[in-house]
């Protein structure tokens, strides 16, 4: 009969990808963790891991257990839980948040689950898609939709991407700004893959005749920085700037087009939502309203 540690050892090593990480993550010796999954693959008959050294890479069979057995967790989780006087739920939860959600929303969403065992990813919204794709992650905060089919997503809240410029720049002096204005200005950017960018290359790029040298930075604060040296302009979320310019270390141009953009939730379509991941939709959700 397979068991729930032969689960827990098949999805640390899916999760790792190696036998000494997931050993670690599970307080077992490497040899109980070989032997576990060994017994495993002999009770199924079949191997679930290619062994591509030194890594273990899901094969079709394991991707197909892969989430039956993270199902079988959760609820072993949840079944611990029921009769719990507690009021956050037990177990872990996997959350990832772009980085605009991850750095100026998602501190107000922890703090209202303290007790709580929330391992947080902060990454670009392509990278956490495919790691929730990969069930490496539970559920994700992102800044725009997902081309992903097999992952469900469900709107949260709005924000506004800005045009901003640093205080001393030729731009921030002017009343009324025009697209023709912007030609060949210079541009501090988040990279390839992130929300922001892509919304840069689809919705404001292709106004302009010719877009100027772009400096790209992976990190928002990063971005602003650079825009305040006057190193270019950036369109960046209203979120994230906010405090700038409060501040005055940043300007917002006044260009008549507007930006929205929806933030939401997402997660895989196979994936079963502990209580735990349920309690923090529902409070985001409120959090929203």
């Amino acid at each position: 009969m397979i068991s729930i540690k032969q689960l827990q050892v098949f999805a640390a090593i899916a999760r790792y990808g190696n036998l000494t990480q997931a050993a670690e993550a599970l307080f077992l010796s490497k040899g109980a963790v070989s032997q576990s999954l060994a017994e495993l693959e002999r009770q199924l008959a079949t191997q679930l891991f290619d062994r591509v050294h030194p890594r273990l890479q899901l094969n079709s069979q394991g991707q197909q257990l892969q989430p039956l057995a993270d199902e079988v967790l959760a609820r072993v989780s949840d079944i611990g839980q029921l009769f719990s006087p507690e009021a956050i739920a037990a177990g872990t939860l996997r959350l990832g948040a772009s980085q605009t959600i991850g750095n100026y929303l998602l501190p107000q969403l922890l703090a209202a689950f303290p007790e709580a065992d929330i391992r947080v990813e902060i990454s670009n919204t392509h990278k956490l898609c495919q790691q929730l794709a990969n069930f490496e992650l539970d559920l994700a905060l992102i800044e725009r939709r997902s081309h992903l089919s097999q992952l469900q997503q469900q709107p949260w809240l709005q924000d506004e991407m800005l045009l901003i410029a640093g205080v001393n720049h030729p731009l921030a002096h002017y009343a009324n700004l025009q697209l023709a204005d912007l030609e060949n200005s210079q541009w501090v950017l988040r990279e390839i893959n992130s929300g922001s960018r892509e919304l840069f290359e689809q919705q404001l790029a292709p106004k302009l005749t010719k877009v100027g040298r772009i400096l790209e930075l992976n990190s928002l604060e990063a971005v602003m920085l650079a825009v305040e040296q006057g190193l270019g302009l950036t369109l960046i979320s209203k979120l994230a700037a906010a405090r700038h310019l409060n501040d005055g270390s940043l300007k917002q141009l006044p260009l008549a087009l507007h930006f929205p953009r929806q933030l939401s939730l997402v997660w895989h379509q196979q994936k079963y939502l502990s209580a735990l991941a349920q309690q923090f939709i529902a409070f985001c959700q409120q959090y929203a309203g």
